[in-house]
């Protein structure tokens, strides 16, 4: 996120939010599939799970006010 905060418009660093989705989006499958493995606790995924969530909804909506959403 540092990368991006000093570009010089709210367009480029939108496109820094997008792939900061991404990159969400990759960890909640490694984090499925550390649950499915048994390398994590069901408690321990739901926490996990439940912040990560939260965090891939305050980059979505940055994202849609960057782009006039």
């Amino acid at each position: 996120m540092s990368e991006g905060s000093g570009r010089n418009s709210d367009k480029e660093f939108a496109n820094f939010i997008n792939i900061a989705l991404g990159s969400s989006n990759e960890a909640e499958n490694q984090l499925i599939l550390a649950k499915d493995l048994d390398y994590i606790e069901e408690n321990d995924y739901q926490n996990l799970l439940s912040g990560l969530t939260t965090l891939k909804k305050k980059l979505a909506t940055l994202w849609n006010r960057l782009n006039g959403n």
